[in-house]
């Protein structure tokens, strides 16, 4: 008998014994991770529009854990899902498209509208299990950049400030800006995404984040953000007003600065997004500074959609000959 139930703290023997093949350092970093979790029971009394941190659901079959899959709540906006991990055992694909069509219809169910995953590109046989078997369609691509030996031409520094929550709505509509609009409607961010999140001591990561103004109006013309897992590996990501000639050189120097403010040992990367205006242009400056892409992913959404209630006793006429329907 197949049965997909949420994890809990019984399981981490399992789940350690599944993941062994990692070795002991990532082995154990992931099966604390998942302990954690499962120690979490608050998440199972609150509504989605409340849940804040990871939840994970493990299908078993004869009480053999054959695969695991964990969704992560948008912060500002819990019914935008995200698919953080995805486990199950060696090519049993059909595990990994149940787990990922049980919590569409699980999560669906209680209100959420949208699934977003990053793939590696490389992944091809994920690809299809999320694109052919579970319904996601591919928006664009997001790549890590290696600021390994950074030489950049300036030793300016931009001069962001602090971001607030008093800044979200310009900064949404900053990011939103730079979308290309074929990308709008599925990758658009609201306002409350900005903002610091309300029990951001419980999250799985660490942020800082900034705003760079003009000087003369106090308009936001660029956001950056800085995030670690691990205090070791740092992301930094920046949205970017393409009608100002801003420094991409001022703003790195600038979060490079940050990171060593804190760490003496680091590695840092940029998230290059090829969905927005300026995506040509940022991947012409990195070449020119000679780093490396060591990483692209594939974006892939999905638009979960209630069917609308239809009226009791409704009669529908197809008329095929003019290709007309009519509901009464």
């Amino acid at each position: 008998m197949t049965v997909i139930r949420r994890l809990n703290c019984f399981d981490a023997p399992k789940i350690k014994k599944m993941i062994s093949y990692l070795g002991n350092d990532d082995g154990d970093k992931f099966s604390k991770a998942l302990s954690h979790e499962a120690f979490i029971m608050l998440q199972n009394l609150l509504p989605l529009k409340y849940k804040f941190m990871p939840v994970s659901f493990i299908l078993l079959e004869k009480k053999e854990i054959l695969g695991l899959i964990t969704v992560v709540p948008t912060n500002g906006n819990p019914y935008k899902i995200n698919i953080s991990r995805l486990i199950f055992q060696q090519n049993l694909y059909d595990v990994g498209k149940r787990l990922i069509d049980f919590v569409i219809a699980r999560l669906g169910a209680k209100g959420a509208t949208s699934f977003h995953v990053t793939v590696d590109q490389s992944h091809d046989e994920l690809l299809d299990l999320f694109m052919k078997g579970c319904g996601f369609r591919q928006c664009s691509y997001e790549n890590l950049w290696k600021l390994d030996n950074f030489k950049p031409c300036t030793d300016k520094k931009a001069d962001f400030r602090y971001c607030q929550n008093s800044d979200a709505l310009k900064v949404a509509a900053l990011y939103n800006s730079e979308l290309n609009n074929l990308y709008k409607p599925s990758l658009e961010r609201a306002k409350d995404e900005y903002k610091e999140p309300l029990f951001a001591g419980f999250t799985n990561f660490y942020k800082n984040r900034y705003v760079l103004e003009e000087p003369s109006n106090h308009k936001i013309i660029a956001y950056l953000s800085i995030t670690t897992s691990d205090n070791l590996n740092f992301i930094i990501d920046m949205s970017v007003n393409d009608g100002y000639n801003i420094s991409y050189d001022e703003i790195i120097n600038f979060a490079l600065s940050e990171i060593s403010r804190r760490k003496t040992k680091f590695y840092a990367f940029l998230k290059h997004r090829q969905y927005t205006k300026t995506a040509d242009v940022l991947e012409k400056y990195l070449h020119e500074r000679n780093l490396n892409c060591i990483q692209t992913q594939c974006v892939l959404v999905k638009d979960f959609y209630k069917p609308v209630k239809q009226k009791e006793n409704a009669l529908q006429i197809f008329l095929f000959g003019e290709n007309e329907l009519a509901s009464n």
